[in-house]
């Protein structure tokens, strides 16, 4: 299958690059047949630029990495095109490494997932190339409130497969905050159905400024609710269930311990262990 990877700035035209080597610039643009990468020694990635994937065909599960920050990611593409756009902003770095495309020399590469690392059991809620808003590439996280529409707590932050939890804020402690809102809920949308049979949940333990929940459920498609209990540790709280399958759940009906002073219960990471089932395009 075709897929072409380029880089473009907010204009949607493709940026100029060019090796140390070199004097003539050449588009930063590439395709090829399952596998292709783009790599320059001289290119400033600015706000508003943006990567896009296009793919020959549709529904298409994908190992991406885009900058040397991001750690590579499986994601399942619906559509046939898919738009990457870096977090450059103030805020957007404060929830991201201080180097993410921040070198002017780059590698970025995007290949077609091979049958066994499709089908094996793995967290199927990992995808360190998240957006805040919805690209077509899954899973992608969302919320009914993300503290301040900040960055370092949006919901983004608790499938992007970093685990520290014993501070609070800009990166490595990224969250997702809830405002002290009581209705709270964080949805996973897998965009194709998955069975899951188990759940990793990390809070936030940043204490004593942290609280925490003593229960949470999670909401399937079909409707079927499950509830845990939680306790107050740092380490991840596992919790084994029936198979399900279903193309989201939903994180809800969160409990915060009532004794507790401290208003700001969060979510560190949320794991999702399964196998894909299919595609929904």
């Amino acid at each position: 299958m075709k897929i072409m990877l380029e880089i473009l700035d907010e204009n949607d035209e493709v940026k100029l690059a060019k090796n140390d080597y070199e004097k003539e610039l050449k588009e930063m643009k590439s395709m090829d047949e399952d596998f292709v990468y783009l790599a320059t020694q001289l290119l400033p990635i600015q706000n508003k630029d943006k990567i896009r994937v296009t793919l020959e065909q549709p529904g298409q599960y994908l190992f991406v990495k885009l900058d040397e920050t991001l750690n590579e990611s499986l994601i399942y593409v619906s559509g046939k095109e898919w738009l990457y756009q870096p977090m450059l902003t103030t805020n957007g770095l404060e929830a991201t490494s201080e180097n993410a495309f921040s070198s002017k020399r780059h590698y970025l590469q995007v290949r077609v997932a091979r049958d066994y690392e499709i089908n094996c059991y793995r967290n199927l809620a990992l995808n360190p190339h998240d957006q805040k808003d919805d690209s077509g590439a899954y899973p992608h996280a969302f919320a009914n409130v993300e503290t301040r529409n900040d960055a370092t707590f949006f919901a983004r932050n608790a499938i992007d497969g970093i685990f520290a939890n014993n501070s609070h804020g800009s990166y490595p402690y990224q969250s997702w905050g809830i405002n002290q809102q009581e209705d709270a809920a964080l949805t996973i949308d897998f965009g194709r159905k998955v069975r899951i049979d188990q759940i990793g949940v990390t809070l936030r333990a940043d204490f004593p400024h942290d609280s925490y929940w003593t229960q949470i459920s999670v909401l399937f498609d079909s409707g079927k609710e499950e509830k845990f209990r939680t306790q107050k540790v740092k380490s991840p709280q596992y919790f084994k269930f029936a198979a399900v399958e279903t193309t989201k759940i939903v994180f809800t009906n969160l409990k915060k311990y009532s004794e507790d002073t401290s208003p700001f219960p969060a979510l560190t990471e949320i794991e999702c262990f399964g196998v894909n089932v299919g595609s929904i395009a």
